[in-house]
Formats: C-alpha cells, sequence, structure tokens
C-alpha cells in the first residue's frame, strides 16, 4: 500500500543507463528536483547503453527485483525502454508496487502497457513532418540512410522512420554501428543516398566528436 506520509514514502529512480549519459542525466535532474525533499529518493542504474550483452542486461534486472522486493519502495520510476523490458515487464506486472515509466520510445506495444500498477508517457520524434520536409526541399528524393547507434532505442527507431517512409515513396536503409569507425562507414556509404536521417550515437564506446 502506499504511504500516506509522503515525507516518509521511499521513492525509487531505476535508469535504464548511466549518469553523465546527458539523456538520462536530464531525466534524473527532474526526478531530483521534483521528489528529493519529498521521499526518501534512491536511485539505480542499469548502465545498459555501454553494455550490450543479452546476459548483463538479464543480471542487471535481476539485481533491480531483488532490490525492490528487499527495499519495498512506495513507487518505482522506470527510465527508457530496458527498465521496462528487463525489470517492469518480468518480474512486476499487476503487482501491488506502483511504476511508473517514461522515456520508452514510439509505443508500448511490446510491453503490454498499461498494468493495474503501471502507467507513463510515449516519447515520439515528428517523423511525418520531416519526411514532408524532405519532399519539399527534393522532390525527387526516393532512398535514404538512417544512422545510429546499435541499440534497443535505435532499432525501434529505425523501424519507425522505415514505416512512415513508404507512406512517403520512400526506402529507407539501417545502418546502426557498434564503433566509431563502423559509424564512420556507414556515413561515408550514406552519401550515395538522397538524405540521411541521423540517430543518436549513443551507445558507440568509442566514440570521439573531434573524429567525426
Amino acid at each position: 500500500m502506499i504511504s500516506t506520509n509522503s515525507e516518509a514514502a521511499r521513492c525509487l529512480f531505476v535508469s535504464s543507463y548511466h549518469q553523465g549519459y546527458a539523456w538520462a542525466d536530464g531525466i534524473e535532474e527532474g526526478v531530483r528536483s521534483v521528489l528529493e525533499d519529498k521521499c526518501e529518493l534512491k536511485q539505480l542504474n542499469m548502465d545498459t547503453k555501454r553494455n550490450k550483452d543479452e546476459g548483463y542486461k538479464l543480471n542487471k534486472g535481476m539485481q533491480v527485483k531483488q532490490f525492490i522486493e528487499k527495499w519495498q519502495p512506495d513507487i518505482v520510476i522506470a527510465a527508457d525502454d530496458n527498465a521496462s523490458k528487463y525489470v517492469v515487464v518480468p518480474y512486476f506486472k499487476d503487482s501491488h508496487i506502483p511504476f511508473v515509466f517514461c522515456g520508452v520510445n514510439w509505443t508500448v506495444n511490446e510491453y503490454g502497457y498499461p498494468f493495474s500498477n503501471v502507467t507513463g508517457m510515449v516519447e515520439v520524434s515528428p517523423i511525418n513532418e520531416a519526411f514532408e520536409k524532405i519532399k519539399q526541399i527534393d522532390p525527387g528524393a526516393k532512398s535514404g540512410s538512417y544512422i545510429g547507434a546499435n541499440t534497443l532505442t535505435e532499432e525501434k527507431s529505425y523501424k519507425r522512420f522505415k514505416l512512415i517512409a513508404q507512406r512517403y515513396n520512400l526506402t529507407l536503409k539501417k545502418r546502426l554501428p557498434k564503433t566509431q569507425a563502423e559509424w564512420n562507414q556507414a556515413y561515408m556509404k550514406s552519401q550515395q543516398d538522397d538524405f540521411v536521417i541521423l540517430g543518436t550515437k549513443s551507445g558507440i564506446d568509442d566514440w570521439n566528436d573531434e573524429q567525426a
């Protein structure tokens, strides 16, 4: 049961990523600005942006589950996709602990949300407007490339862009490199296309801004 005394409530913030990643830091800042003086706030970082191995993610999800069961927070904030995929869905569907998700990209269909104890906010981008602008600039455009890091988030983004591109009679190649060298190669190859969609570089561990 949720505590009626907000000063004594336990709030847990589970970040899919790591401190130092700008997107995750922004969410953390927002959470802390609202909750820090209103409940006992603890944070767990899954660090799955830098650690992409499936075994690591499964193990980290189990660690978060065990912490939640031991600490018994009054509410859990689950930021970004992997917190939902590896913690909420397998272990806490319709549990007595309330969860709020954020940063989930495009759709929650793969997770089956909402659950009786889960609500949250889906993150979307103005893709139609982007393709309309492309057609406005180059009416003859036929094909392009999507370049982003090799992560779950970027895979989902590519699929959404590809789906909507078809409505504009455009084809979209997937280029999701794991390293800086692969990103450089993908960028050079994409120069033969009519346009390039640049996703996030976050998840490319050896990224170097100066080299890029």
